[in-house]
């Protein structure tokens, strides 16, 4: 009875958010509204800018629109949308574009080909908060990259989340360059959306960028802008990620990862608070406030010459350390039950219960992946569960591979000092053997696009 209430409920409140996809390939439209109708949403469909102003005189909850379509740019619809949220889906080769939308008022973007997964959790948050907002009263304003995680989603009572609680709100309303130490999937992110979100700078932008999802020849181009003819290929002029978080927050996640060339134009936008793009005679002035984070040792990287000590100085000024899953052992249930909830209100399932053999096996396993492998590990037990018992040890599917060494400290809190490159390296090839690509990725806590490319920058070839 309480499944199918809650089954219920969740369809109610899902059919009042009404969708407007706008997209001019078809056979993309049609599978991003199945996906949707699938998930419970009230969908509408365009095929252009021409069709999507006649579909306006309906009231939606959001705008999806891919970023060029026939009779205009998806950008186009943002001031007709008025308070709807829009988000745009562009290619990858399109992101300066992408944040070109994000200055003229879209919600967010995301990238094609998305996960399916991903689209699904990005309508859902970005429908909730908009939510939020028009029931709080405050006036709606435009958002930047990944700027709608907010402090409240991260989740600990335990001593060591509590002293980050603490810096954190000792840090954010003052200006200072942050630098946030934390293995993968600890809720680095996380942290730099709260810091932000507490600040003065809450209402402009909150620019996110991982340093090493960005290929080595573009980093420059994407952080500090080019003009036109500046290298092959730039066509036309494009200010930067940088020059996009004028007056917010920057995000530079696994700083580690930034070339030396671009490091140094980094301290000099941090030095001098001007931002030069490639090719241009003139710098533009820029207020931004700095956020960094990475998983490596930077000092150990400034032993060997790979990251510049006058930077590490630079970003260096007040420094949170995010703790490892296995360090907050009494977080690991509050964490389950809070996944759960948001996960079984994606599934339509009620929240099951967990055995007592399920809640030691939490609590006592490694978790290499942290929280992030976590929710992931939760997320795949609801699917294998039937819904009609509680959940059991072997729904998790943590044992399988009893023998799986653990990662150790990263590199930036290790006793040792060894470099996170250097114990990748040993974890993947003592488990390679015994895992699949996808497997080997999860345990890592990264994605298997990331392990491959990983792979190669360290030069790993994949056993046959």
């Amino acid at each position: 009875m309480f499944y199918n209430h809650a089954r219920r409920r969740r369809q109610q409140i899902i059919f009042m958010n009404k969708i407007l996809i706008v997209e001019d390939e078809e056979i993309i439209r049609n599978a991003l509204k199945k996906l949707l109708v699938k998930q419970g949403f009230d969908v509408t469909e365009a095929g252009s800018i021409g069709e999507a102003k006649k579909c306006l005189v309906e009231s939606f909850n959001m705008i999806i629109s891919d970023l060029r379509l026939p009779g205009g740019q998806g950008t186009d619809l943002i001031a007709l949308a008025g308070q709807t949220p829009v988000l745009i889906m562009t290619s990858y080769a399109s992101m300066r574009s992408a944040v070109d939308a994000m200055k003229l008022g879209a919600v967010d973007y995301i990238a094609k080909p998305f996960d399916h997964k991903e689209m699904v959790e990005t309508v859902t948050r970005i429908l909730n908060d908009h939510s939020a907002v028009k029931s709080s009263g405050r006036p709606l304003s435009s958002t930047a990259v990944n700027d709608t995680k907010t402090a409240n989603t991260i989740i600990g009572s335990s001593v060591a989340m509590k002293t980050v609680f603490s810096n954190i709100a000792k840090v954010a309303p003052t200006n200072a360059t942050v630098l946030i130490y934390g293995e993968t999937g600890t809720g680095k992110e996380l942290v730099a959306s709260a810091i932000h979100q507490q600040s003065p700078r809450a209402n402009k932008p909150l620019i996110s960028v991982n340093c090493a999802a960005i290929p080595e020849n573009l980093i420059e181009a994407e952080l500090f802008g080019h003009e036109k003819g500046a290298f092959t290929g730039a066509e036309t002029a494009r200010s930067g990620l940088i020059a996009a978080s004028d007056g917010g927050t920057l995000f530079l996640d696994e700083i580690g990862e930034l070339p030396l060339e671009a490091q140094a134009r980094l301290l000099r936008v941090l030095q001098e608070n001007e931002v030069r793009a490639i090719g241009a005679v003139e710098s533009r002035r820029i207020n931004l406030r700095l956020i960094a984070a990475t998983h490596r040792d930077l000092q150990q990287l400034c032993r060997e010459g790979k990251f510049r000590e006058d930077l590490y100085f630079r970003i260096n000024v007040f420094q949170i350390n995010l703790p490892p899953l296995r360090e907050r052992r009494d977080d690991i249930l509050e964490l389950t039950q809070a996944f759960l909830s948001s996960l079984c209100a994606q599934l339509g399932k009620a929240i099951p219960a967990l055995a007592d053999e399920t809640r030691h096996l939490l609590q006592q396993y490694s978790w290499p992946g942290n929280v992030r492998e976590l929710k992931n590990v939760l997320q795949r037990a609801l699917i294998m569960n039937d819904g009609q018992r509680p959940l059991l040890p072997e729904h998790l599917e943590l044992q399988s591979h009893p023998n799986l060494s653990t990662p150790p400290l990263p590199a930036a809190v290790s006793q040792d000092n060894v470099s996170l490159d250097d114990y990748f390296i040993k974890f993947v090839q003592e488990n390679e053997s015994a895992l699949s690509e996808t497997e080997l990725a999860k345990r890592l806590g990264i994605s298997r696009k990331n392990l491959w490319e990983r792979r190669q920058k360290l030069g790993i070839p994949r056993r046959k």
